[in-house]
């Protein structure tokens, strides 16, 4: 899977908007990370983003692409992506606190 990576951290693709998510109304891992795509988001040209998931992936809904961001996580860093009514957040494994019971 190619990844964009700039000074040891991988550009990571959220949608933090409400409405719809981007990789949570998908599930495609490769698209969170795609760096065609997160290429053209911090460029502002989300007519090429929209234009190549048309032929890439014609059947895969686009939801969130307008909110879409790059977040940049350390190489190597665990992370999840949670939604909540379409708001996507990114949460790095490093950040959490575990209990046990």
């Amino acid at each position: 899977m190619q990844k964009l990576i700039r000074d040891g951290k991988v550009a990571v693709l959220v949608s933090p908007g409400f409405g719809a998510g981007w990789y949570t109304w998908h599930n495609i891992e490769e698209l969170v990370y795609d760096p065609s795509i997160a290429e053209w988001v911090e460029k502002v040209e989300l007519d090429k983003v929209l234009a190549y998931m048309e032929l890439k992936y014609p059947a895969v809904y686009c939801g969130g692409l307008e909110d879409l961001r790059v977040t940049w996580v350390p190489v190597g860093e665990k992370f999840r992506i949670d939604e909540y009514d379409g708001s996507e957040s990114l949460v790095l494994e490093s950040k959490e606190r575990w209990m046990t019971a």
